[in-house]
């Protein structure tokens, strides 16, 4: 992972147990801590607990095998930002990891988005292309604002079911194909670009059209 995340411009460093990830931790600054649950000497949800009581609030993106429903509660309950379970494709670790990042530098949030032609308006919850009102149903507003929050970025889709939908498990459905198509299909103009674009074996990512 280490390699990896560096291959992607990323600065990294590695504690190799619980008790040199926590020293280190609350001894120096980072922009992103990723965390085992199953650590040697002190375990992950302790080493978080632990920061979020001495007030360090960096992002958390924990790892682990332990993919129920009650462990990702007892993890985001500890103080953790993200949960991601093994085994994983790099490429969610890396749209999660930049994600995060993202979340911790951006700017206070406003009440409109804009994306390139793309604006919504999230007190009167309406959705302009070039000026023109698009009308969405509900879930495919708040899809169309998670991809908005995350334009630049790969969303997997285990982070849309999450995050729109509020799944912490995998249903055997195409909810989120059917729901992006749709999604598509509005946001279509004659002549145009689609915004959202598929990225083979990653997932989605929502670029700037103007």
């Amino acid at each position: 992972m280490s390699q990896g995340l560096s291959e992607e411009g990323h600065a990294t460093s590695i504690a190799r147990d619980g008790r040199d990830g926590l020293f280190r931790a609350t001894g120096e600054e980072w922009d992103l801590l990723i965390v085992d649950r199953m650590l040697p000497g002190i375990e992950g949800l302790h080493v978080v607990r632990t920061l979020r009581a001495g007030n360090i609030h960096t992002p958390v993106l924990f790892l682990t095998t332990m993919s129920g429903v009650g462990d990702r509660v007892a993890g985001l309950n500890a103080g953790g930002d993200d949960y991601l379970v093994k085994p994983f494709a790099f490429a969610e670790l890396v749209a999660r990891v930049n994600a995060l990042g993202r979340r911790r530098f951006a700017a206070p949030a406003g009440t409109t988005l804009r994306v390139g032609d793309l604006e919504m308006d999230l007190l009167s919850r309406t959705v302009r292309r070039a000026g023109e009102i698009i009308p969405l149903q509900p879930r495919e507003f708040r899809l169309l604002a998670y991809l908005m929050h995350h334009a630049g970025e790969v969303v997997t889709r285990t982070m849309l079911l999450e995050n729109v939908w509020d799944f912490h498990f995998e249903p055997r459905t195409n909810i989120v194909e059917t729901h992006i198509s749709r999604l598509r299909s509005k946001l279509q103009k004659s002549g145009t670009t689609n915004p959202i674009q598929t990225v083979r074996g990653a997932g989605y990512l929502l670029h700037a059209i103007s």
